[in-house]
């Protein structure tokens, strides 16, 4: 039987008590459906009367100039690419909530983070983080877990996630060659990463068919 939404937000409510501001974990490998899961979170928690935002880790995504810069720009979305200091930073102003934080938001359209482009307010009770290596037990990624309330691993099985990403690349006008360079030599090394180096998920889900 497959987990439905109000299952995972009765496991958050139950933890969350009362709680003045909680922070909800949504990690997994590129393409497991965070981004759909962390929405839909967010969407259900406002319906039951609570208030809700999310935030993505792909807005602390380092410019493609500084990764040209660095010869990172073909591993672009791995660990290394990241603004995690600043990440971090932004992650323990959001868990203080004594004030609003403006939050960078990733255009995948136009390959940039938008600074300042959501408003986390301090009267959000919830904010649901969303990213690939929020669980990573790896340098300083595992320094992530303790400013989780609580964590959501996805891990859907290898074949779909490779096949997910091969849509996601030709839906962004990719193919042959560029394609396979994209998903063989970036995404899947990254999935494989995600996969065997996370760790203190509060609920892992396996089950692809979700229903959200």
């Amino acid at each position: 039987m497959s987990m439905t939404i109000d299952d995972v937000c009765d496991g958050i409510l139950g933890k969350a008590a009362d709680a003045r501001r909680f922070l909800v974990a949504v990690a997994g490998p590129p393409g497991a459906g965070k981004s759909t899961l962390a929405d839909a979170l967010a969407h259900r928690l406002a319906a039951l009367g609570e208030t809700a935002e999310v935030l993505p880790m792909d807005g602390f995504h380092m410019d493609n100039h500084v990764l040209v810069q660095r010869g990172l720009l073909a591993r672009k979305g791995s660990p290394q690419t990241f603004d995690l200091r600043g990440f971090i930073d932004i992650l323990r102003a959001v868990k203080a909530a004594e004030e609003e934080v403006l939050v960078p938001v990733f255009d995948r359209d136009r390959e940039l983070a938008i600074a300042a482009a959501r408003v986390v307010l301090p009267s959000h009770r919830f904010i649901v983080i969303e990213g690939n290596y929020l669980l990573l037990q790896q340098d300083r990624w595992a320094e992530l877990r303790s400013l989780f309330d609580y964590a959501v691993m996805l891990s859907p099985p290898l074949e779909e996630l490779e096949r997910r990403l091969i849509a996601r690349w030709h839906h962004y006008g990719l193919a042959d060659e560029a394609l396979r360079t994209k998903v063989y030599e970036n995404d899947l090394p990254n999935v494989r990463l995600v996969l065997s180096k996370s760790a203190g998920a509060d609920l892992v889900m396996n089950d692809w068919a979700l229903d959200l």
